[in-house]
C-alpha cells in the first residue's frame, strides 16, 4: 500500500498531467523538488511507469461518471443494452487504470 506520505509523487503526476506537460522522470523530480520534498528516484520511476500508456484525464472522467451513475442506478431500473455497455466500459476502464493500480498494490 502506498504510504501517505508517497502521495505527492500521484499529484506531482495529476498536476503535471493537468498541465498538459509530460509525466516523465524529470518533471516528476522537478515537481516534488518544487514542493518542498526531497525526490526519492525509485518512487519517481515507479509512478513513471505505472502511467505509461495511462490516459489520466480518462480515468479520472470515467470514475467521476460511475460515481455520479451509481446514485441513479440503484433507484431505476437499466435496460439489458446498458448493462452490456456498462460492462464493455467497465473492462475498458479496469484496463485503463491497471497502471494506476499497481502504485496501490
Amino acid at each position: 500500500m502506498l504510504k501517505g506520505e508517497k502521495m505527492e509523487y500521484i499529484y506531482a503526476a495529476l498536476l503535471l498531467d493537468s498541465l498538459g506537460k509530460e509525466v516523465n522522470e524529470e518533471n516528476m523530480k522537478n515537481v516534488v523538488k518544487a514542493a518542498g520534498t526531497e525526490p526519492d528516484e525509485a518512487m519517481i520511476k515507479s509512478v513513471v511507469n505505472s502511467l505509461k500508456g495511462v490516459n489520466i484525464k480518462e480515468v479520472i472522467k470515467n470514475a467521476q461518471l460511475q460515481q455520479a451513475a451509481a446514485p441513479a442506478s440503484s433507484t431505476t431500473a437499466q435496460p439489458e443494452k446498458k448493462e452490456e455497455k456498462k460492462e464493455e466500459e467497465k473492462k475498458s476502464e479496469e484496463e485503463a487504470a491497471g497502471g494506476l493500480a499497481s502504485l496501490f498494490g
